[in-house]
């Protein structure tokens, strides 16, 4: 095919991705025209003076231009601009998480519907080609589960405080350069990786989760004591988003998780991503990479582009041979836990805690206490053999309100080799 692409958004992403088509000129591919508003303050003088810019959206959706490069991202009103893109028979390439998460499926249909592709590469993972990878790399294995480190922030943020930072500290820096918002909720909170568990399971495992039906914890209550004890059992903490499927029934969580220093995921640091694939015939496979920032990113749509002036409609096929179906989700992971509890020590304690784990039929496998700490702000770590996150809740639902307990627990599942 001969492109001609009209780009959305000149932001970090928009403005790698106009560098990237002017520079290296892909052949068969021209950069016709730039939308932005303001459009004056972006110029560039590297910019063909072909290419039209423009701060009126419709001159694109009107233009002679055949594949639309949207990077504005947010649900409204790209959702609008994308779905009338579609409509004129543009394709769509973009790297809108939210967009794809929530309404990605019926933008296939569109898609189809209307003779054009829909590739969002860059969605996930920015500039590793997980999307493709699972799409084409991973075509011929059944995939089971995935495992990964999708938000870079929280991976900044607990990297850092595993060197020794205070939490605080971490996100203030991760702030300053950039990495995360002046209100982080999206990335701390779980939000960010939840919006591309959904496009991943999509992908992978062809089935349509809703978004809110997937339990995320945010790593805010992760204090540096439980680096300490995570250090005491040969693990880390980590952000890590999971979804599996198993005997007809998905699962999937979003949240930090004490991650075996054995595994591949606890070796991830600073912004990297990080996702592993487990296939029922082909075993683990781990994509690894800068999942954000500018050029990463602008690589991945650059990516799509290339592949859809090749005549690579196969992404789109990829999702319609096995169309995504809507499955029930859980979070009811029956594994190990570690739980972390702060406490005005006294005696009975710990016959206090083993009785409200036994009534759920939880049983105690270890207990962990560091010296050198006084007895009024005492921390301590129990870890407890495989249970559902709702029986441990029940169990630590029982200590709510006692006058021993300095701070609520924090309760850290421990992840297995197999989810």
């Amino acid at each position: 095919m001969s492109l001609k692409v009209a780009l959305l958004g000149v932001g970090t992403v928009g403005s790698s991705v106009a560098r990237i088509l002017c520079d290296r000129q892909p052949q068969g591919i021209a950069l016709t025209h730039i939308f932005n508003r303001n459009v004056e303050r972006k110029r560039a003088n590297w910019v063909p003076a072909s290419v039209q810019w423009t701060s009126d959206v419709e001159a694109i959706l009107r233009s002679d231009a055949n594949v639309v490069v949207e990077l504005v991202g947010g649900l409204d009103p790209t959702g609008v601009w994308v779905r009338r893109a579609l409509e004129a028979g543009k394709s769509v390439v973009t790297g809108n998480k939210k967009l794809i998460a929530q309404d990605g499926v019926e933008l296939e249909k569109l898609a189809r519907k209307h003779k054009a592709h829909l590739l969002y590469g860059a969605a996930v993972a920015g500039g590793i080609p997980i999307i493709p990878g699972l799409r084409h790399g991973l075509a011929g294995d059944e995939i089971t589960r995935i495992q990964g480190i999708l938000n870079g922030t929280c991976n900044y943020i607990l990297s850092r405080m595993e060197d020794g930072a205070q939490a605080a500290d971490a996100l203030h820096d991760a702030q300053k350069l950039g990495y995360a918002e002046a209100n982080p909720s999206e990335d701390v909170d779980g939000f960010d990786a939840r919006a591309k568990l959904v496009i991943l399971s999509r992908s992978a495992l062809h089935v349509d989760l809703a978004q809110s039906e997937i339990a995320c914890k945010s790593i805010t209550g992760v204090a540096a004591i439980d680096f300490e004890y995570a250090r005491e059992l040969h693990c880390t903490i980590r952000q890590i988003s999971r979804v599996a499927l198993r005997d007809g029934q998905c699962y999937a969580a979003v949240g930090p998780v004490l991650v075996p220093k054995s595994s591949p995921l606890a070796w991830s640091r600073g912004t990297e991503n990080m996702v592993l694939v487990g296939g029922k015939y082909g075993g683990d496979v781990v994509f690894s990479g800068h999942g954000a920032g500018g050029h990463p990113t602008a690589v991945a749509v650059v990516s799509d582009l290339i592949s859809l002036a090749q005549g690579g409609s196969a992404q789109v096929e990829g999702a319609i041979s096995a169309p995504a179906k809507s499955i029930p989700v859980s979070g009811e992971f029956v594994q190990r836990h570690s739980i972390r509890l702060i406490v005005h020590d006294r005696p009975g304690i710990i016959a206090e805690i083993a009785g409200a784990l036994a009534e759920q039929q939880i049983n105690i496998h270890a207990i962990f206490q560091r010296p050198g700490y006084q007895q009024e702000h005492l921390p301590f770590v129990v870890t407890v053999e495989p249970c559902t996150h709702s029986a441990l809740r029940k169990a630590l639902d029982h200590f709510t309100g006692k006058g021993w307990l300095a701070e609520p627990p924090l309760d850290l599942p421990i992840l297995e080799a197999e989810v």
